[in-house]
């Protein structure tokens, strides 16, 4: 069973409908119920399923009605048909428009039950392939490599951060892993059973990123032949990534904004507000505080945005990795019956390299080395790099993260605990301030009581003038 799935029962039957609800209620999910085809309708309209148990025979609307309003609105929502047996000939009808599958009544909850969790799982497939075949998103892998103590640092701090539902905001220089740091947050939240979905805001015009994301309605625009469903509903209950999110037009940031105070959204060219729960994870190589100063970036969205705040560390500040992740890529990318390895002046050669693209462009030179090296033993000159970028030092290391004592760990561990709490307090120091100390308007942008933001207060000893 997925946690918290959401299942609406659709029946004229109100017996039949309060049994079914509380025999899914102690099954873990998630319950509506509806007496009738229309107000399944204006449900779905106004709230994300997962899946549909549907009558057929309701007296304004019927099942076959809603079948196929659901096919073009909402076509990764699962149907089952709850059927009687008089009913057979239109419940296999319904399967060839789009129903998962059809019960008979009266049902084994037990068959039910089977059926709705092998539903559930096709839903998975459905939106796993919607999100492998849109064009905006990326394919990444949650492993981090790295040993020193820096990037050990940020990693517990990103563990710490996936613990928490709350908006997070990466930063760094291109090319340093902020897609990788934004998937492992992902994989060790709460959410981690749910899509993980990847936008570059700098990829996609307005229009289109817009539509990407909440969907448009039919008729929207020239070539909205049909409804579809955006990635913030298709996300729902996961994580929504926002790569390059400084890029992002003025003209879409407010309707960011809205999204991110209330999962309030409408689709483009529609009328109907509809809901999600995503948690968003944006990542920038800009200085956000700067480029809202600027007016190119608006500050309450900053404000809302960045919650938390990570920097992933350059590789040229990570020297201790630098090697360990040249002979990661080189297992990964050579033959496994032609291996090849770097020589002691190839290693020299990288540890002395600036590296202004970071960890892909480590990994991009590795390829590149490997494709022109003549023998198995890779040498300086095969690595190709520009003289531009050369230090006459090696590039700074950092104590080995498992050569500590496990006192020096508990007080790594305490400082990460201490940053985020710094973090916290800033970022509401921030927000207050910019407020003029409005709390009513602060604790609205924060997206918390203010019951909450006054108990921070007097957590944080803040203090207006200071």
């Amino acid at each position: 069973m997925k946690k918290n799935s959401r299942i609406l029962i659709v029946d004229d039957d109100e017996t039949l409908c309060y049994l079914l609800k509380e025999e899914l209620l102690s099954e873990g999910y998630t319950v509506d119920v509806v007496y009738d085809g229309k107000y399944a309708i204006d449900s779905i309209k106004n709230k994300n399923f997962d899946l549909l148990l549907l009558d057929l025979q309701m007296q304004e609307v019927t099942g076959e009605e809603v079948l196929n309003f659901i096919k073009s609105y909402a076509p990764n929502l699962q149907v089952i048909i709850l059927t009687a047996k008089s009913e057979m000939r239109v419940a296999i009808e319904c399967i060839k428009k789009g129903a998962y599958d059809f019960i008979s009544k009266p049902y084994d909850f037990d068959d039910l039950l089977l059926t709705i969790n092998r539903a559930l799982e096709h839903k998975d497939l459905l939106v796993k392939n919607t999100i492998l075949s849109s064009k905006v998103d990326q394919k990444v892998s949650s492993k981090i490599i790295g040993e020193g103590k820096q990037i050990q640092h940020t990693i517990n701090l990103a563990l710490r951060a996936a613990k928490s539902d709350s908006n997070i905001l990466l930063e760094g220089e291109t090319g340093t892993g902020k897609e990788l740091f934004a998937e492992f947050i992902h994989r060790n939240s709460e959410r981690c059973d749910k899509p993980f979905v990847i936008v570059n805001c700098a990829s996609l015009p307005d229009q289109l990123i817009e539509s990407e994301l909440f969907g448009h309605e039919k008729g929207a625009f020239t070539d909205a032949k049909a409804p579809k469903q955006g990635l913030v509903e298709i996300a729902d209950g996961g994580t929504l990534f926002l790569d390059e999110i400084g890029e992002m037009s003025l003209t879409l940031q407010p309707k960011l904004l809205r999204f991110l105070e209330n999962g309030e959204y409408r689709r483009v060219g529609g009328v109907v507000t509809l809901k999600s729960n995503v948690r968003v994870i944006g990542a920038t190589n800009k200085n956000l505080i700067e480029e809202s100063e600027k007016k190119n970036f608006r500050r309450d969205l900053l404000f809302r945005l960045n919650v938390i705040t990570l920097t992933i560390p350059p590789l040229r500040d990570r020297g201790d990795d630098i090697l360990l992740l040249a002979n990661h890529f080189l297992a990964l990318k050579s033959s496994v019956r032609d291996p090849k390895r770097l020589s002691k002046a190839a290693e020299d050669t990288l540890m002395r390299y600036k590296f202004p693209g970071n960890v892909r462009e480590l990994q991009h030179i590795i390829e590149r080395a490997i494709i022109f090296a003549e023998g198995n033993i890779i040498n300086p000159e095969e690595l190709n790099l520009p003289a531009a970028y050369f230090s006459s030092s090696p590039s700074k290391t950092d104590h080995n993260y498992s050569t500590f004592t496990e006192e020096e760990d508990d007080q790594e561990e305490q400082q990460a605990i201490k940053s985020l709490d710094d973090m916290e307090m800033l970022h509401i120091k921030k927000a207050l301030d910019f407020n003029n100390w409005n709390r009513e308007n602060t604790a609205r942008i924060l997206g918390i009581s203010q019951k909450t933001l006054y108990s921070k207060i007097l957590k944080y000893n803040l203090k207006q003038y200071e």
